[in-house]
């Protein structure tokens, strides 16, 4: 990588941000100058260039706005309540309930806003679970190889081999799940496998590179290795993986509930439109409940849109060549490409 690759927007090198720099160069430095080149390095600098990306613009402000509105939105918003406003009102009728209100008289948006932590919840599980094991079974599978590779690997082929959905279906009647974070973990019971396998066959590729050999030679232990040298290269994958595995979490879950396979706990979309199916007939009779159906509907398909825009577009933050082409096109005074 040449010195332009290595160095950040902020004028921050890889060599500040992975701590290889000299000791002297260090000792030349006040502690508060380090902490502000960390922070250049870690925190404004990607900032800044996730902010230049439209899709990571885009992406990570509507995953704040849910993220806010599954937790400031559950204090502001009252809870809903039985007849508070006519049955089957439409949307944009009553400023109380703009998103119209089911057959009980509840409004539909407050709802929605009640139902985000749930479904905010199980996506949380789900990746935390799906990509935790799978980034740590491909990673050490990867670089250790021998027994302990042929051993991972084999348990991991049989979880590939698994029907999902089925085994999904006998555990979720054997053992109900109504917790949220144990709904979102039993969902992602098969999603880490094939995340694994993937890390696992760019690792064995890495481990053989000069800087991992360099890194060897220096005596530093797989932990660090792993961690400084290895995951960076690779942390868009990972990201991306984390956004995809969120988005089918969520979509399953909200599958699910709405066939009625999930037992009934905390609200959520899901769990909306199973009502509707079933209560207000939204299918049938879309001049009725039509709205019912679609609102939970749509939020569940913008969750889904940004975590993948929002993955996108970190997909600069963490690849040098992106960063550094970024620097080169930037615009300069005159505001020409």
């Amino acid at each position: 990588m040449s010195d332009d690759e290595a160095r950040t927007d902020g004028g921050i090198t890889e060599e500040d941000i992975f701590g290889t720099a000299d000791d002297s160069d260090r000792a030349q430095t006040s502690p508060a100058e380090r902490f502000q080149r960390l922070m250049d390095a870690y925190f404004l600098t990607p900032m800044r260039i996730a902010w230049d990306d439209w899709r990571a613009r885009i992406g990570g402000i509507g995953l704040i706005l849910y993220i806010l509105m599954g937790t400031l939105g559950v204090m502001i918003v009252p809870a809903p309540e039985l007849n508070e406003f006519p049955r089957y009102m439409g949307p944009f009728v009553d400023f109380g309930a703009p998103l119209g209100t089911d057959n009980l008289g509840r409004s539909i948006g407050k709802q929605i806003v009640h139902a985000t932590p749930a479904m905010l919840k199980i996506a949380l599980a789900g990746v935390s679970f799906s990509v935790g094991l799978g980034t740590l079974v491909g990673f050490i599978s990867g670089y250790k190889g021998g027994t302990l590779d042929a051993v991972t690997m084999t348990f991991t082929d049989v979880f590939i081999t698994l029907p999902g959905l089925p085994l999904i279906m006998v555990l979720a009647s054997i053992f109900p799940p109504e917790d949220p974070f144990i709904v979102g973990m039993v969902l992602s019971i098969g999603r880490w496998a094939g995340l694994a396998r993937t890390l696992r066959s760019q690792v064995l590729t890495l481990r053989e590179e000069d800087f991992v050999e360099a890194a060897r030679a220096m005596g530093l232990s797989t932990t660090t290795i792993i961690g400084q040298e290895l995951i960076p290269k690779l942390a868009p994958y990972i990201l991306v993986n984390a956004a995809l595995s969120a988005r089918g979490v969520i979509q399953a879950s909200v599958g699910l509930y709405f066939l009625g396979i999930l037992p009934f706990g905390t609200l959520n979309w899901g769990i909306m439109m199973n009502f509707a199916y079933q209560q207000g007939n939204a299918v049938s009779s879309p001049g009725l409940a039509g709205h019912w159906l679609l609102w939970p509907t749509l939020a569940l398909s913008g969750l889904t849109f940004v975590l993948v825009l929002f993955s996108q577009g970190m997909d600069r933050v963490f690849n040098p060549r992106l960063r550094a082409r970024h620097s080169d096109t930037a615009p300069d005074d005159g505001g020409e490409a």
